[in-house]
């Protein structure tokens, strides 16, 4: 069942590369990266809302909402920070470079917050491995631009 889920999860990061070049393109087309992030992020609040309307999850109780910890509440804003940055970047550096450095932060990130157990999530060392995949990572992303 874990193939599985790594297959779900690959095939989401497939999604996010397509979604970083055409990004990158509709900044050309328009001519500026904040209203192809702004386009972007309308695209994906209009998804959100189809969802909701078709769907009718329950509405969470106000009090479930205020004992938010206040970083459940900023992946909003990171994704449209990620969402520009790709509009910004992608023309620059190509996707791949881009998404190969995307990758190389989010593992950095990523390895913190398991090896800490930042923001509740379960706690997984660091390990010998772990930093071999990272640096093994960051090599990826120095032959994808360099070589």
């Amino acid at each position: 069942m874990q193939w599985f889920f790594i297959g779900i999860a690959a095939t989401a990061g497939m999604l996010i590369a397509i979604q970083a070049a055409a990004n990158g393109s509709l900044r050309e087309t328009l001519g500026s990266a904040w209203y192809a992030a702004f386009f972007s992020i309308t695209g994906t609040m209009i998804c959100a809302i189809l969802f909701i309307v078709s769907t009718r999850p329950p509405f969470p109780s106000l009090g479930l909402i205020r004992t938010a910890p206040w970083w459940n509440w900023i992946g909003g804003p990171l994704g449209a920070a990620f969402v520009l940055s790709g509009t910004l970047l992608v023309p620059r550096l190509g996707t791949a470079t881009f998404l190969a450095a995307v990758i190389a932060g989010q593992l950095t990130c990523s390895l913190a917050i398991d090896h800490f157990g930042l923001m509740h999530i379960q706690q997984h060392p660091l390990t010998l491995g772990r930093t071999m995949g990272a640096i093994l990572i960051f090599g990826g992303v120095l032959a994808i631009k360099y070589f």
